[in-house]
């Protein structure tokens, strides 16, 4: 059996399948921000003489360039987890508003 939904036809599997496509999405989402939290508290700040927010170690002129490949993935990492949590958001949304429902249920 197909729902008409706008314009088009959906099939009963994708309707009665949505509520665990939103309760993924949004653990994906959850995952996706405790993670960039956790990455952006690791990171260094800009300026000169600083202290990692984690570990509390003061920083060298040795240990700032040896490290200097992590910070690079570590602020890959921070751009990549920010477009993933844009546009998870956004699909949860648009797919909530096509396949209706309330957003929790």
């Amino acid at each position: 059996m197909l729902y008409l939904l706008g314009d088009s036809l959906a099939p009963n599997w994708v309707v009665n399948s949505f509520p665990i496509i939103k309760f993924v999405i949004l653990l994906l989402i959850l995952i996706a921000s405790i993670t960039l939290v956790v990455v952006v508290m690791v990171q260094e700040s800009e300026g000169g003489d600083s202290v990692n927010s984690v570990t509390g170690i003061k920083e060298t002129y040795f240990s700032k360039n040896k490290g200097l490949n992590r910070e690079v993935r570590l602020r890959k990492l921070t751009v990549a987890l920010a477009i993933f949590i844009a546009v998870a958001t956004i699909a949860f949304f648009v797919l909530t508003t096509i396949y209706g429902g309330s957003l929790w249920g």
